[in-house]
C-alpha cells in the first residue's frame, strides 16, 4: 500500500513538472542591459490609434532622457495592441526605429493566433518584433524580473 501511494506522488509530481515546464519555457529572456539601472515594461493592450501614439511616445521619450544603455524598454503588445506591430501599420517606421535603439517589442502569439482564427488568415506581423505564446505573462515575468508596468 505505501509503495502504491509514493508511486502515485511521483507521478503527480512529474504531471505537476511537465504542466509547469511549457509554461515557464515560453517566457522570452531578458534584454542583455546588464548596465541598464531602469527598466520599463510598456503594456499595449490597446488598438486606439492615440494609445499606441502614446507608447511609442513614453518610449522615445525615455530613451531621450536616459542613456539608451541604462534603461531597458519593453513594450509588449496584445489584443487590439498588436495592431501597432503588424506589418501594414502606419507607424512601422517608428516601431522600427525603436527597435533600432534597444527598445524590445513583443508581440502576443495567443492574440495573433485568435485573429487567425477569426478571419482564417495569419496576421503578417513585423519581422523584428520578438513573439511571446502569452502576452500578459511576459508583463508577469517582467514584472517578477525588475520591470516597472507602465500602462499609457
Amino acid at each position: 500500500m505505501m509503495r502504491a501511494q509514493i508511486l502515485f506522488a511521483l507521478l503527480l509530481a512529474l504531471l505537476v513538472r511537465a504542466a509547469i515546464l511549457p509554461a515557464s519555457a515560453q517566457q522570452v529572456p531578458l534584454q542583455d542591459k546588464p548596465f541598464a539601472e531602469h527598466k520599463i515594461v510598456l503594456q499595449l493592450s490597446d488598438g486606439d490609434a492615440r494609445k499606441q501614439a502614446l507608447v511609442l511616445s513614453v518610449a522615445n521619450n525615455l530613451l531621450k532622457a536616459y542613456d539608451p544603455d541604462k534603461i531597458a524598454i519593453e513594450v509588449v503588445a496584445f489584443g487590439p495592441g498588436v495592431d501597432l506591430l503588424l506589418s501594414g501599420s502606419e507607424r512601422r517606421k517608428q516601431v522600427e526605429s525603436l527597435i533600432a535603439q534597444g527598445v524590445r517589442f513583443d508581440i502576443c502569439l495567443n492574440t495573433v493566433d485568435t485573429i487567425e482564427r477569426e478571419t482564417g488568415k495569419r496576421p503578417e506581423f513585423i519581422q523584428s518584433a520578438t513573439p511571446v505564446q502569452v502576452g500578459v505573462g511576459q508583463i508577469l515575468f517582467l514584472a517578477e524580473n525588475g520591470y516597472t508596468v507602465v500602462r499609457p
